[in-house]
């Protein structure tokens, strides 16, 4: 009686042989030992980019950027907007002013009361002109159409009596000729058909019928044997030959694959597989070990070093940044808010001197801009507004 179970593998999966239960313990303990060291060092790594990715160059870079983008608008930016405000839009205004000074005004002054009158003669002179033309040209018309008719009657009459009778009398003779003709044609014709006939076509069908038709069946015969004989040849060379390189080199190599090769290539496999599950298993089981390393040498660094530096930065350093901000930074900062909103104001006013002089300047060349006209609005007075309550119709007011 069987007392024991026999192991039964998961469905889906492989059953596992000896070799692999053989290999899998040494081979996890020597992978493990080799790990750990390996596993200890890239989690230091890590943990030491991490901190300089956290502590210097995200803040380094943050700050280069914005020391950049300052150099790159001080440099590109500001300068061409000061350009373009300072610069080009007042000289722009001046240019446009110009050109209607120059350019505009005289040329709708022209326009108006020279190219206008000028234009509206020319088109009266031009409307004279085309009636003058347009009766000269009717009588024309008509004095050709009448020479045309008196030609087409004249044509007419030479048509009828005097081309028409020849023209009847040379058709008749031609139609006779033709005639003539079709049947001498026909003669001929019939004529070369039967020479060619009985010359040509009987003897050429009788030499076919009776002597190449029956030696062509002859060697065609010949052929399809000749090429029987050569088939049966080459078929039983090729299957020489094939049985030959069957027995000679496929049965051997298939032999070597089969108990040889195949093998130890599924030899080879369990080793590697198994090596690689090691591999993984002692990366997690080293990455728990590098994780405990990790905690005891964190803690130890805490209270060694950074419990001593809080306890110095709450009892000694925070008292003495205060004092320091009190009496020093705090009537610095207010200070220099004074000097900033004197700088600004002084700013400002020299803003607005600049802004008056360019005023006084374009008034003195161009003169005081005219008045906007007031215009007609559809909507009521600011104190007759429509609101809710009130309408501005005839048919509905209160």
């Amino acid at each position: 009686m069987d007392l024991e179970k026999p192991s039964a593998a998961p469905p889906g999966t492989q059953a596992e042989g000896c070799l692999a239960v053989a290999i899998r313990v040494p081979v996890r303990i020597v992978v493990l030992v080799l790990v750990v060291p390996v596993r200890m060092v890239w989690d230091a790594l890590v943990v030491g980019g991490r901190f300089l990715r956290d502590t210097l160059f995200r803040p380094l870079g943050r700050a280069l950027g914005r020391v950049l983008g300052w150099v790159g608008r001080a440099l590109f930016v500001w300068p061409w907007v000061a350009l373009w405000r300072y610069v080009a839009l007042p000289l722009g205004r001046v240019l446009a002013r110009l050109g209607q000074v120059l350019l505009v005004v005289p040329a709708v002054w022209l326009y108006r009361t020279v190219l206008t009158p000028v234009g509206h003669a020319l088109a009266r002179a031009a409307r004279g002109a085309g009636a003058v033309l347009a009766r000269l040209f009717t009588g024309g018309v008509a004095v050709l159409g009448r020479l045309l008719g008196g030609l087409a009657a004249a044509a007419g009459w030479v048509y009828a009596r005097l081309l028409t009778p020849p023209g009847h009398a040379v058709a008749w003779l031609f139609k006779g000729a033709g005639m003539v003709l079709a049947a001498v044609a026909i003669g001929v014709y019939t004529v070369l058909a039967r020479l060619v006939r009985y010359l040509l076509v009987v003897p050429a069908l009788w030499l076919y019928t009776w002597v190449l038709a029956p030696v062509g069946r002859a060697v065609a015969f010949l052929a399809d044997r000749f090429v029987r004989l050569v088939r049966l040849i080459f078929v039983g060379i090729g299957t020489a030959l094939y049985w030959t390189a069957r027995v000679l080199l496929v049965l051997p190599a298939l032999a070597v694959w089969r108990w040889v090769l195949a093998p130890v290539g599924r030899a080879l496999a369990v080793v590697a597989r198994e090596i690689g599950e090691a591999l993984g298993h002692a990366w997690r089981i080293a990455g728990y070990v590098s994780l405990a390393v990790g905690r005891f040498l964190a803690r130890l660094f805490r209270w060694t070093f950074v419990e001593p530096a809080r306890w110095a930065y709450r009892t000694v350093l925070t008292p003495v940044g205060h004092a320091v901000r009190d009496l020093v930074l705090k009537p610095a900062a207010e200070a220099a808010r004074g000097i900033r909103r004197t700088a600004r104001q002084a700013l400002e006013a020299a803003r607005d001197s600049a802004r008056q002089a360019r005023a006084d300047f374009r008034r003195m060349l161009f003169g005081t801009p005219p008045e906007p006209r007031p215009v007609a609005r559809r909507e009521p007075a600011a104190p007759d507004t429509r609101t809710l309550g009130s309408s501005t119709t005839a048919l509905m007011k209160d």
